[in-house]
């Protein structure tokens, strides 16, 4: 399904996310199971299919992440069950370096500027990659996608990598 379509978006990896929430309110208000208690068992099956849709549509197009690897799966990349590993070499030191700084914040005195500046290496890095991705899905060229998808990789580790320094925060303030 293109949920682009069903959200009358064009593809694009840039979208207006108000203009998404309003559009997502509109289709759920035409297709709540509420609105048809009374129709037959397969106007309500579908009343429930087609909520799910566009939840599921909701959330892929509101997570930059997510709506990346849907515009790359609607052009014939799914990275959904791959395997395939970064191959930059530059990415995989600053990945040790950032790993490294997360084991040290459990054996410093003064966490907090270490926690601090991981999460604006971070941000700001993932800012950078962000931005290098816009630009690789609007182009027309199959090799910009590859390297679209070189990106995604790229952010989805950040997301793991961030997710695994609130961790680490949670534990040691908690």
């Amino acid at each position: 399904m293109n949920y682009f379509e069903l959200f009358r978006f064009t593809p694009a990896f840039t979208i207006d996310t108000a203009l998404l929430a309003e559009r997502y309110r509109e289709l759920q208000r035409a297709v709540h199971p509420d609105k048809f208690a009374n129709d037959t068992e397969q106007q309500k099956l579908l009343s429930v299919q087609r909520t799910a849709q566009i939840n599921d549509g909701f959330q892929t197009l509101k997570d930059p992440i997510r709506r990346a690897e849907h515009m790359l799966a609607l052009r014939g990349i799914d990275l959904s069950h791959e395997t395939t590993t970064v191959k930059d070499t530059q990415f995989l030191m600053q990945q040790m370096e950032w790993r490294e700084a997360l084991e040290d914040i459990s054996h410093s005195q003064v966490p907090e500027p270490m926690i601090d500046g991981l999460y604006q290496s971070f941000a700001a890095y993932q800012a950078e990659l962000t931005q290098l991705l816009a630009a690789l899905l609007d182009s027309e060229l199959q090799a910009d996608w590859l390297l679209a998808a070189d990106q995604v990789r790229k952010l989805k580790f950040m997301a793991k990598l961030h997710n695994e320094l609130t961790r680490a925060e949670d534990a040691l303030f908690d």
